[in-house]
């Protein structure tokens, strides 16, 4: 009788147990090991030739977070669903997860009598090989090589189809649903934590700025140059930079206070108007003779042209000794506190060393972000939450080409954080923390990661994606959520900014009834109960 699909696969535990039952009947064990992203015809006729050799073939895969591609989005295919596609091929006796980077746990629990790996191992010098290699003959085991006779590459068809499969949100909620069932994310455990944002305390510091959206209606192209005509029609003023932040915060339910810089105009009462009606508390130090202003000329919802209205004035000496005063009165009401650097003057290097040492003991959770790529980002050392771009992170670094895991954990390591949130914009975010609990092993190993798509179908402006991203995650760890729910509810409250037109702050009420329809949230009990979770 054959065995159903989702008994085939067993925990490591189950091993031991399975190689010694087949020892005693006489059985012949095999054993496989790779990452099965897409299977393929070459996958098909290794496996076929493994079975071949022997008459128990188990096919061990690694784990999600132990795989490192280059762009940080792979595997595209989970685990679970990775385990379910090789447990569904009939010459294929039992599959597991492996954890680790390479598949000696395996080998040392089942003691195959043959370990199968492709013809390019053959004379490979790889050092994870060759002690993979001994551990089979040290237990009277042996290696074949064989990759049968089709060869394909995971990584060259997806580089191949990806973009279209991008394009079509293909499997994002099968993998998404996967993804949330391993770590527990659930509607239940969101909305329990959206309410203990309530609770929370939050210092913002950085720039204020006003996002001003000019409405035109379109002429016909000017006379004088073939460039478009518009019409000024309407203005719409939004709060921006640190503040736009302070205001997600209020509106998710958090009580927030603003540390930033302003001007002398009107547009800087205003904004101060703003934050006292949301019941934002604000120190602003008169630093600029007006509020920076990003002025975006549109024709419906399509942007035309940007304007940066503003000067870059760092803060004086007295400035930065006022808001280090104002931080060391706050340290003791604060959960947590927020960095964001827009470029303006508020945040400077020295700044940020002070009060990161001032902070760091008073203060559970830091966390920092910045725009563009901005030098400050490396003077938040010791922050627990980092929530740079793709482009923002290697440019910091100075580095283009290296893998974005790789940059990742040499800023990780370099600034001792824990939790870092690499944002790709429509393509969604990766994660990165370690792997070990303990400070001192923190980067010892590669990195764990998650990549987790973007949440929002069609973008209506995404412009303050990242500034809803970065209050929601912060909010979220702060209430002891892992990197994994804090990226995930901090993603819902970027896809709920990135719905509307104009940078609005994000409600807790528009936060759950995103998470309501979420597809993934209400198939994940579903797919829980298929893959054993």
């Amino acid at each position: 009788m054959k065995l159903d699909i989702f008994r085939k696969v067993i925990a490591v535990e189950e091993l031991s147990t399975l190689g010694a039952e087949c020892r005693s009947s006489g059985q012949t064990v095999i054993l496989c090991h790779g990452c099965f992203d897409i299977v393929h015809p070459g996958h098909l006729r290794y496996l076929q030739f493994a079975k071949s050799q022997g008459d128990v073939l188990v096919v061990s895969l690694t784990g999600d977070d132990a795989i490192e591609k280059a762009d940080g989005q792979r595997p595209c295919i989970p685990q679970e669903l990775r385990a379910e596609n090789l447990a569904a091929l009939e010459m294929v006796d039992r599959v597991v997860i492996a954890e680790g980077e390479t598949a000696e746990p395996i080998i040392a629990a089942l003691q195959p009598h043959i370990y199968i790996k492709g013809r390019e191992y053959e004379h490979s010098s790889d050092p994870r090989f060759l002690s993979e290699k001994a551990l089979v003959e040290r237990g009277r085991g042996r290696v074949i090589f064989s990759s049968g006779d089709v060869v394909f590459s995971s990584t060259d068809i997806l580089q191949r189809l990806g973009r279209s499969m991008a394009a079509e949100g293909f499997g994002e909620t099968d993998r998404l649903a996967a993804c949330c069932a391993r770590w527990g994310v659930t509607l239940g455990s969101l909305r329990q934590m959206v309410e203990q944002f309530a609770d929370k305390h939050v210092v913002v510091v950085g720039d204020a700025i006003c996002d001003q959206y000019v409405f035109c209606d379109a002429g016909n192209v000017a006379g004088e140059a073939p460039i478009l005509s518009v019409r000024p029609l309407e203005e719409a003023a939004y709060a921006g930079g640190a503040a736009i932040v302070a205001h997600h915060l209020a509106q998710l339910g958090a009580k927030a206070h603003l540390v930033t810089s302003i001007g002398e105009d009107t547009a800087s009462g205003r904004l101060i108007d703003q934050l006292d009606d949301a019941g934002i508390e604000s120190t602003a130090l008169v630093v600029h003779r007006t509020l920076p202003i990003k002025q975006r000329f549109l024709v419906e919802t399509q942007k035309l042209l940007k304007v940066d209205r503003a000067e870059a004035r760092p803060i004086d000496s007295g400035a930065q000794r006022q808001v280090l005063a104002t931080l060391a009165e706050l340290r003791s009401w604060a959960d947590a506190v927020i960095f964001v650097d827009f470029g303006y003057g508020t945040i400077t290097r020295p700044l940020l060393a002070e009060a990161m040492e001032q902070l760091r003991p008073a203060v559970d959770l830091i966390a920092g972000d910045i725009s563009g790529t901005r030098q400050t980002l490396l003077a938040m050392r010791g922050a627990d939450l980092l929530t740079p771009t793709e482009r923002e992170l290697r440019g910091v670094m100075g580095d283009f080409d290296e893998s974005l895991p790789g940059a990742a954990k040499r800023l990780m390591a370099q600034l001792d954080c824990p939790n870092l949130a690499v944002t790709l914009g429509a393509r969604g975010c990766v994660l990165f923390r370690p792997r070990h609990e303990e400070q001192a092993r923190w980067f010892e190993a590669r990195l764990r990661s998650e990549y987790l798509p973007a949440l929002s179908g069609h973008a209506i402006d995404p412009v303050g994606a990242g500034d809803a991203f970065l209050p929601a995650a912060t909010l979220a760890l702060s209430c002891g959520a892992g990197l994994t729910t804090a990226g995930y509810l901090a993603s819902a409250a970027a896809a709920a900014a990135v719905n509307q037109l104009g940078n609005r702050p994000v409600g807790k009420a528009e936060l759950l009834q995103c998470l309501a329809y979420r597809p993934e949230l209400s198939s994940q009990a579903q797919t829980a109960q298929q893959i054993g979770a």
